[in-house]
């Protein structure tokens, strides 16, 4: 394997990332919960990061960090913007040229997503199709002024990593994007610059995100940057057994004040939907364990938050 020098600075911390593309759900703001609670109980720092390098809409980061603080979380130092650290992640794309591990794809979305559910590669892997484009393949993609994507050129097909509450995990590495055709840095390129550079050795969040995680340590081992211990938490699920959406009812803390609700009392259903009696997140440091959490989703009624599970 080849590693690329890249600098980091002091671990210790865990982190909380909401991309500000609207207001958080009761899933959003569980998850959180459980990222607050993995880093107080451990004595680390707390971080929170937003991660706008894609939609933003306008007033969703100041009710996003308003909606956790009314709940019970806090957090250390200033907030850090992805959109204000793009130097870091072209330093990073920089250093894997360098040696050798950067280049371009020119497949359109359609041709991505045809070329990751082809018969002859892994299910959901890009399987190299401009991989070994020649300089007049390059050329001629250029004078037809098709934008061009960076990829990762990966040399291992898998990578193993260690979660919390999933034990070991073996997972699919491909030629992952790190930069996409309009030049935006991509998340799994920027989500490792960040945590390294913030010292975040501790990455608590939806087990929706366990697949795509050996991806990332892949990458941070390349960069020689450490890799966080990483816990994938449960999501909150509606009563079809999906992901829980704004169409699901009452599912933002706006939408429990309207019903008449206090931050508190959703704090404390959170608690409930942990295993734990209806307490709030400092209360809840006391007696906080990971190995005793509910490894099966929170399913929550049309109303947005009664669930089926009642406190103990």
């Amino acid at each position: 394997m080849t590693n690329v020098r890249f600098s980091n600075v002091v671990t210790g911390a865990g982190r909380y990332a909401p991309s500000p593309s609207g207001d958080l759900h009761l899933g959003n703001l569980r998850t959180a919960l459980l990222a607050w609670l993995f880093a107080r109980s451990t004595d680390r720092r707390f971080l929170m990061r937003v991660e706008d390098l894609d939609r933003v809409r306008p007033g969703a980061q100041a009710r996003q960090l308003a909606d956790l603080a009314a709940i019970g979380l806090d957090w250390d130092g200033p907030v850090i913007r992805q959109s204000e650290r793009l130097p870091r992640y072209q330093a990073a794309i920089d250093r894997l040229t360098d040696a050798g591990l950067v280049y371009e794809c020119y497949c359109t979305r359609r041709e991505i997503q045809q070329a990751a559910t082809a018969p002859h590669g892994p299910m959901g892997a890009y399987p190299g199709t401009c991989r070994a484009l020649t300089d007049a393949e390059r050329a001629a993609h250029r004078a037809d002024r098709r934008p061009a994507a960076l990829r990762l050129r990966a040399s291992v097909t898998e990578f193993e990593i260690v979660d919390e509450l999933h034990g070991r995990y073996r997972g699919q590495v491909d030629d992952l994007v790190l930069r996409r055709g309009d030049g935006t840095p991509a998340y799994n390129l920027a989500v490792v610059v960040d945590d390294a550079a913030q010292g975040i050795d501790q990455v608590v969040r939806g087990d929706d995100l366990l697949s795509s995680t050996p991806r990332q340590a892949y990458l941070a081992s390349l960069l020689e940057l450490p890799v966080p211990q990483y816990a994938h938490v449960p999501l909150v699920l509606n009563e079809a057994g999906i992901r829980l959406a704004k169409r699901d009812g009452a599912v933002t803390l706006a939408d429990q004040l309207a019903l008449g609700n206090t931050p508190e009392q959703v704090a404390a259903a959170l608690a409930c939907s942990l295993g734990y009696p209806p307490l709030s997140p400092i209360e809840l440091l006391d007696s906080f364990t990971p190995a005793h959490l509910p490894m099966e989703p929170w399913i929550l009624d049309e109303n947005g938050l009664l669930q089926r599970n009642r406190c103990p």
